[in-house]
């Protein structure tokens, strides 16, 4: 079964969205233009192999995802791991919904950390070492074994707190998604 060519758009689009990112930073990480990108989430733009490769490069998926190619029946994911701005992001989910990623973040001494935002949510399990969670006006210390969940929209960055890499299992979701996670009392 084709696909349509405007039907590849709006998953773009769903894409971008759902990692927090805007044409411009699209853009600088790809070399596409950001006018080529919206006319191809627009669906006024044919999309091309040489268009969809960094494309799916970047957010991590395999192509056949992108254009929306038949499922194969095979329900393993490509752990195919994608380091931007020195995080390590390997994906555990297909793109769509709720986002797993586990990810690894190496300590880099003597830099300052960049607080963002971005919407959805996030909830963050620390598999090993220690993170520092800056969320607002806060500072938290997780280790291994402990999870946090917060508004993306408040101002946040994550990093070791240590000399050591601190490696996360990551749920995003977007706006208005969250993990609900429920414990039995005992």
């Amino acid at each position: 079964m084709e696909q349509r060519p405007g039907a590849v758009g709006p998953r773009l689009r769903e894409l971008r969205r759902g990692r927090g990112m805007t044409l411009a930073e699209l853009s600088a990480e790809t070399g596409i233009n950001e006018s080529t990108l919206s006319r191809l989430e627009g669906g006024a733009r044919k999309p091309t192999l040489e268009l969809l490769l960094p494309l799916a490069e970047v957010y991590a998926v395999p192509l056949d995802e992108l254009v929306g190619a038949p499922r194969t029946g095979d329900p393993r994911i490509r752990l195919k791991p994608v380091t931007r701005g020195g995080l390590t992001y390997v994906p555990l989910s297909r793109p769509g919904g709720v986002q797993a990623h586990k990810v690894l973040i190496p300590a880099r001494p003597g830099t300052e950390p960049q607080l963002q935002t971005h919407g959805g949510f996030e909830w963050v399990y620390v598999l090993g070492g220690r993170l520092r969670l800056l969320l607002g006006e806060r500072s938290l210390v997780l280790k291994a074994g402990e999870a946090a969940e917060f508004d993306a929209h408040v101002p946040h960055w994550l990093g070791p707190d240590d000399e050591r890499t601190v490696e996360l299992l990551v749920l995003f979701g977007p706006q208005g998604e969250r993990a609900h996670l429920r414990a039995r009392t005992a």
